[in-house]
């Protein structure tokens, strides 16, 4: 069978979730002599549906189509242009454009203007489209149904550890580095202040964390890393100097240490500052 089989989804987060789908997918285009698709989407629906709604996004586009780029081929649609277009609608056009003979779907997917009820509905038309569509069972993790749901709960509640072992990978935030009030600098610990590549980008819960980062002249350095309840963040990287102005830096958070606290002088802030970077430097060590 020449052709594509397609799967098709929003896939914030390209968590294992949607990982166990492409597995699936790749194993059956090799099993078919067909070639995966991936097809998903440049907006997130709701936020093209429901004006007020501020996604908190696990991935930004970029990072969303090269994390999908590593199971086969990404087609990203205007999700605007494609939302009127009922079920069959859609699924003519990847026939037509796409050369899809099979349609992958997850457990819990629906698409198409029409609201279709049940998988068996989107049999029904595939067969009128000449398509096969393919159902897959849900993922599950122990007591875990992996989903984007979880790990945003996971990082609003500050369980890195959580959201980490349900994306497969660390938990990362892109952003520029700006000027700040430079107090950080004035007490021996100099931060470099983040500024989001994205602003739908999930910032997590307020509190000191521990990441690791890329410099110009380091890899994978340890940083020790503040949000504040305003979505500021900074970051102190204890074995780096040099100035870090409109670098570009992305952080991987390893850990949540502890709630932000408010302190009387500079000089308890400063001891509770040492505190946290001589645990992650010991973190780091191990």
């Amino acid at each position: 069978m020449k052709g594509r089989i397609a799967t098709i989804g929003f896939f914030d987060g390209v968590h294992k979730g949607h990982q166990f789908l492409f597995d699936h997918l790749r194993r059956f285009a090799s099993e078919r002599g067909c070639s995966p698709l991936i097809v998903t989407f440049d907006k997130h629906p709701r936020a093209v549906m429901q004006s007020d709604y501020m996604p908190k996004l696990l991935t930004t586009l970029p990072e969303r189509k090269a994390l999908l780029a590593r199971f086969g081929e990404v087609a990203v649609l205007p999700f605007e242009e494609f939302q009127p277009l009922t079920a069959e609608q859609f699924m003519r056009y990847l026939r037509d454009q796409y050369d899809v003979k099979v349609l992958l779907m997850g457990y819990d997917h629906r698409f198409g203007s029409d609201h279709l009820d049940s998988a068996q509905d989107y049999h029904r038309l595939g067969e009128k489209c000449g398509m096969e569509i393919q159902t897959m069972n849900e993922y599950t993790e122990g007591e875990w149904h992996v989903s984007s749901t979880e790990i945003r709960q996971a990082l609003e509640t500050g369980d890195i550890v959580l959201a980490n072992d349900l994306l497969g990978r660390p938990y990362s935030l892109s952003g520029t580095v700006v000027h700040g009030k430079g107090l950080g600098r004035t007490i021996g610990f100099p931060t470099a202040n983040i500024q989001p590549t994205d602003p739908y980008k999930l910032i997590p819960k307020s509190g000191v964390y521990m990441a690791r980062l890329d410099t110009p002249t380091m890899d994978n350095a340890p940083a020790f890393v503040n949000i504040d309840v305003k979505g500021v963040i900074e970051a102190h990287i204890p074995s780096f100097k040099g100035d870090l102005y409109d670098a570009r830096l992305e952080l991987r958070f390893e850990r949540f240490l502890r709630d932000e606290r408010h302190f009387a002088t500079l000089d308890q802030l400063k001891e509770q500052i040492k505190e946290d970077v001589d645990s992650i430097l010991r973190q780091d060590v191990r």
